[in-house]
Parts: structure tokens; sequence; C-alpha cells
């Protein structure tokens, strides 16, 4: 796996309404390392993201004063791009999608555990950390080659487009996770995702035929009305 280091001091900003979740938040993440400034209410949390230095934003959707998509809405329009996850009891796959189109990094849904939340914050801030080792990422026999670009699978070499790379570098990243067609289309081609287009189903379809097909274990699921997922499959 890509080895990145995280810099001394990171902060986070907690944007939650709830006393006791934001306490919690805020007693774990400080006991991580992190710097952590809680607000608790919709418009001194925009206040914050827009006035200080935050290396991540953590945003509950419904707010007093202003709700959380609008406070993410009017950081991108301010061009903040501090990475944004939401952390919402809103459950359904409309407001998942909903969070990511406006331009956040991830969603996760309460109840959550503190060791999955920590596991995505400390996901979210090696993305922009410029101080990396590169290693290989390994799923099962699949086997991804960062310094020299290139996939194997059970000791042989398949030939992928930079794209398909691109995807397969996402999906084994976070593997186990489902991944929203949203999500897959703003981080593997930079663009919103559009309803009516195939271009991400088609993309999965043509790197499942190299990486799956052929094999008598299947790694890429389609997990329907949610999205996809890469994992090896449990014993």
């Amino acid at each position: 796996m890509q080895l990145v280091l995280l810099r001394n001091n990171m902060k986070i900003l907690i944007v939650e309404d709830e006393p006791k979740t934001g306490t919690y938040l805020k007693r774990g993440l400080t006991a991580a390392g992190f710097v952590v400034d809680c607000a608790r209410d919709g418009r001194d949390g925009l206040h914050l993201a827009l006035t200080d230095s935050y290396d991540l934003v953590v945003l509950d959707v419904m707010l007093p004063g202003i709700d959380g998509w609008e406070i993410l809405r009017e950081m991108r329009r301010a061009d903040k791009q501090t990475p944004v996850m939401f952390l919402s009891a809103r459950d359904q796959v409309d407001d998942r999608v909903k969070g990511l189109e406006l331009g956040a990094d991830d969603y996760l849904v309460k109840p959550f555990a503190f060791s999955e939340l920590l596991a995505r914050v400390r996901t979210l801030l090696r993305r922009g950390s410029t101080v990396t080792a590169f290693e290989n990422i390994k799923v099962a026999d699949l086997v991804l080659d960062l310094p020299h670009h290139c996939v194997m699978r059970g000791g042989q070499r398949i030939d992928v487009t930079a794209k398909e790379f691109s995807l397969l570098e996402l999906m084994m990243r976070r593997q186990g996770e489902v991944l929203p067609r949203a999500l897959i289309a703003s981080q593997v081609w930079d663009m919103n995702f559009d309803s009516d287009t195939n271009v991400i189903d088609v993309a999965v379809r043509r790197l499942r035929a190299k990486i799956d097909d052929d094999f008598a274990v299947k790694l890429i699921r389609t997990v329907r009305g949610m999205g996809y997922v890469l994992e090896a499959p449990g014993p």
C-alpha cells in the first residue's frame, strides 16, 4: 500500500449540534493527535470554515441556522477546497449521493464506530499529503504495482488503460467499501455524476472482465442501488 505520512498538529473542524457527539468526537480525535475545534450550529461552523485554516471538516447535515448542505456549498463557492466528511443520521442513498455531488469527500452514517471514523479521517488527510513512499497495493492475489504502473493477478500481468488503473487504485485503496457512482465519477473522471450516462458502469464492466472473468475468485461486486465494492471473499 502507498504509505503516506501525516504531519503533526493537523487541524480538524467538527460542526455538530449534539453536545454528547461533539464532545465524544473531540476527545477521540484529540487523543489521536489532532487539533480539534468545534462549532454547535451552522452559522458558527461556516464562519470558522471560511476564516480559519483546517485540514478537514467533519460536518453534520441537520444543523440549526444553516444546514450542512449549505455550509459545503458556501465553502466550495469561496474556493475552499478543504476535505469535508459528512457525519449524519440521514442514511438514504440519495442523501449520500447528494453530499458527494456537492463536493464532499466522504459520508459516514450515524451511529458509527469511532475506529471507522478515525480510519476515514486519516485516509482523507493522507490524500492531501505530499510525503509518500510508493509500494504495492494487494487484495487477495491482485497486486497494483504503483511505481511501475502495472497490474498483476495470480502472477499474470494484466494490461489496463490509465483510467482503468485509476479506477482500480480507488477501489483497492477503499477495499470493502461500497463506492457510489458519484464518488467514482468525481475521483476518477473529475466530473459530477450524470444519472443518464452509463460511463461508470461500462468502465467497471471492462475492468471486471480483465481482473475477474478469467479467475475463479471474483473481487468486484455490484451492490444494487448503491455502487460497487472490491473485496477479497471471506473464508
